[in-house]
């Protein structure tokens, strides 16, 4: 998604499975880019309006992440939401 080379990827499935997908398409994202999708957009978002690459592209939620992923050499990221 972020189209910067890395050394490591984890499959995403464009459907997420709790949302039907568990036998759809999947991709290789880097792990920064998984780990925010699934932070800041939820599973019906992503089975309804993102479930491609160029959608996940072009998501508003995500473009400040996109704009500073792209410039960084980050491979891993830990942003799991604080617990309430």
């Amino acid at each position: 998604m972020c189209e910067r080379a890395v050394q490591q990827t984890s499959r995403h499935h464009l459907v997420p499975r709790e949302e039907g997908g568990r036998h759809g398409p999947t991709v290789e994202l880097c792990q920064p880019c998984h780990s925010t999708i699934h932070l800041l957009l939820s599973n019906r978002q992503l089975a309804r309006q993102y479930n491609t690459v160029e959608s996940l592209r072009e998501a508003q939620e995500l473009q400040t992440y996109l704009h500073w992923v792209r410039r960084s050499r980050v491979e891993r990221i830990s942003n799991r939401r604080a617990r309430r």
